[in-house]
């Protein structure tokens, strides 16, 4: 018994030395990783960065690609410049950013690489590449510098920019090391939604070097080399000559236009106005033009369409006709006086005897009595519950719409707006069954408090265009190839209301554009466009000029919603606008040339503009500044907060967006300026 216990005891040791040696035999002899890192010092590795993947219009047009680039790198303790002044004239830099970009180097690390100069053409790169043999420490790598095929787009697509150390940090913290220092990262819009397919994956080269650092060759053949894979392709639902179209209209004004694709949800243009260049952010000037644009107070780096805050105005009588409609409180030949109401038309129409006609003159009584009618809708006796109680079924159905809510678009920054409920009014009257109907009868006619963005309003023309039901809006049709996105871009949502109610409404928004509140720039003899017009009160000079529509009638292919600032009412100033993009992307080209060119020259005095015109009328005065008017252009002129690139310092310019008051308000119900439909 002894004796076996003593050879099962030594074979069990035996068996531990094998595995021993084996392991020992396999890391010295087999591996060569571990051989790879002993020898370092003899070995350079090189970090390959992929091209970015390319960006295609719905067409295949080609909107942005790559141009190789060069990027100089410097590891602080390797690096030995003898001559500081020739290597200063190499590159026709000054000794002071020398010495500046290499202190920034120690201080990111002593040992690992880090961006010293960036963007060397293939010219800068031929020119300096024999005097690299003597300065060790530095090294080139191959990179890419976007470039543009089309001036168009240029919010929606974003920019990319170097990574902050903020997002390196965080990096660090989840374990990922793909970024380095001096890493270009998508910074906003498509760029930064898609960055992980965009980047690609990196490569790794391994090239055995001499004592100078000269390179002799690959290690080992190349055998623990890995080729970099450039980023996927997008291609975009986007239809670059109709953005581009969209985007001359909208020059020497302020707002948006998006339009959509009814059936598909796919954007086929995104205008925010004023924009930008995309190529001035692209290159070794970045920092210069970014400062400029930022700085801008008419934001052109705010990507409007998902971003910027305004109320509907009467578009936003359509929902109201609509879930009145399905709740039961009015029926298609429903038809309201002017009398007992406070909110008044600003322009005579004959009566509003059913709902098409409400919709074609747009008629603010009929619109308070409708939204009174839906807020009594209940059984309750104490006015103040009966109010809450029929805010919060009202609010269960518009939101329905998307207002209030994320459309769940693939950009960054999009914006919910505001759908107050009941919790809401709680929250502005200091308690509960402290307010009625009255106090927030302008909900009525699309003031008040509620808030969209222009994609909201775009979004709601498709839906009336479906007759009920929408596909969540997208720039991007695939990744690689069409179809390859994310399957909520291809789910069908239902905002619950019957189809047989939407026959009412159309046929109020075809009487609108024919013979309503749209001017006769905004109709087209060939085309049937039905569109509802819309103002949102301002402050501050002209109102902002709202349209939604879709076209044609049947089997509707683009549903568009144009915002345009301080230009008026809806009907007479962003009717026209809408309607030549239809024109343009149905029949692919727009007869009325002379209507075209009048509104591609149109403009309109913007809040910079009228600020301008105000001091230069009035004394210079200290004085405490008006709640309201401070409230109205947070309200309006919103920023997003923007990330900075290394080395660039911005004034503090991002404006809070108050979204309720501080203290409570008596609401008073006004009469809206004249031609505010």
């Amino acid at each position: 018994m002894d004796e076996l216990r003593r050879r099962f005891i030594q074979g069990f040791f035996i068996l531990i030395a094998l595995v021993y040696i084996c392991r020992l035999f396999y890391l010295q002899v087999i591996d060569e990783t571990y051989k790879l890192d002993a020898e370092n010092n003899a070995i350079r590795k090189i970090i390959q960065v992929p091209f970015r993947g390319l960006v295609y219009d719905r067409n295949k047009k080609l909107i942005v690609s790559n141009t190789v680039v060069y990027d100089l790198y410097i590891t602080p303790k390797k690096a030995k410049v003898a001559d500081t002044l020739r290597f200063c004239n190499i590159f026709g830099i000054t000794r002071q950013t020398f010495d500046s970009l290499t202190h920034l180097a120690k201080v990111f690390s002593p040992v690992r690489p880090s961006l010293f100069l960036r963007q060397l053409s293939r010219e800068d790169f031929a020119r300096v590449q024999d005097a690299m043999v003597d300065y060790p420490g530095f090294e080139f790598q191959v990179s890419a510098l976007r470039t543009y095929d089309s001036k168009a787009m240029a919010n929606a697509l974003g920019y990319v920019g170097e990574i902050s150390p903020e997002r390196l940090a965080k990096q660090e913290e989840t374990g990922d090391d793909y970024y380095r220092q001096g890493d270009y990262i998508g910074v906003t819009g498509l760029e930064r939604y898609y960055e992980e397919d965009l980047r690609g994956e990196r490569g790794i080269k391994y090239m055995m070097v001499n004592s100078r650092g000269v390179e002799k060759g690959p290690f080992k053949g190349g055998a623990f080399d890995k080729n970099p894979i450039s980023g996927k392709n997008l291609i975009s639902s986007v239809d670059i000559n109709l953005q581009a179209y969209a985007d001359s209209l909208m020059q020497h004004k302020v707002g948006s236009i998006v339009a959509i694709e009814p059936s598909s949800g796919e954007v086929l243009a995104m205008v925010s106005a004023p924009t930008y260049d995309p190529s001035l952010l692209s290159g070794r000037t970045f920092s210069k033009y970014f400062q400029t644009l930022n700085l801008n107070p008419l934001h052109p780096l705010l990507n409007r369409p998902p971003s910027a805050y305004y109320r509907p105005g009467s578009t936003f009588k359509i929902i109201q006709a609509l879930v009145a409609l399905q709740m039961g409180v009015i029926s298609p030949g429903t038809g309201f006086g002017h009398g007992g109401s406070p909110i008044r038309c600003s322009h005579n129409h004959p009566v509003a005897s059913d709902v098409q006609k409400a919709i074609q003159y747009s008629c603010n009584p009929y619109f308070y009595q409708t939204y009174k009618r839906m807020i009594y809708n209940n059984t309750e006796k104490n006015i103040f519950k009966k109010s809450a109680l029929g805010l919060q079924r009202w609010d269960d159905m518009v939101a329905k719409f998307g207002i209030g809510q994320s459309l769940g678009i693939d950009l960054p920054n999009e914006k919910k707006g505001k759908l107050p409920n009941v919790e809401y009014y709680n929250n502005m009257y200091h308690g509960e069954l402290t307010w009625k109907f009255s106090n927030i009868a302008s909900n009525s006619i699309g003031e008040g408090e509620i808030i969209v963005n222009p994609l909201k309003m775009a979004n709601v023309a498709a839906i009336i265009a479906n007759r009920g039901w929408y596909i969540r809006p997208h720039l991007v049709k695939g990744i690689d190839k069409i179809g390859e996105i994310d399957p909520k871009y291809k789910e069908k949502i239902s905002v619950g209301i019957d189809r047989r109610h939407f026959a009412t409404v159309i046929d109020g928004m075809v009487a609108a554009v024919n013979n309503g509140t749209v001017s006769g720039d905004g109709r087209m003899s060939d085309i049937q466009m039905c569109g509802k017009t819309g103002t949102s009160q301002n402050r501050h000079g002209e109102n902002h000029s709202i349209f939604i529509a879709f076209a044609p009638k049947e089997n509707p292919k683009i549903a568009i919603a144009v915002f345009v600032e301080n230009a008026g009412s809806g009907g007479a100033h962003a009717a026209p606008i809408a309607s030549l993009c239809i024109e343009k992307y149905i029949k692919g080209h727009v007869d009325r040339k002379a209507i075209e060119t009048k509104w591609m020259n149109k403009s309109y005095p913007n809040l910079l503009t009228i600020r301008k015109a105000n001091a230069a009328a009035k004394p210079k005065t200290v004085s405490k500044p008006d709640t309201a008017q401070k409230v109205d252009e947070e309200l309006f002129l919103t920023t997003p907060t923007v990330t900075l690139p290394l080395g660039v310092s911005a004034q503090k310019n991002t404006v809070k967006i108050p979204m309720s008051p501080k203290k409570p308000v008596n609401q008073k119900v006004t009469t809206p300026k004249k031609g505010t439909h």
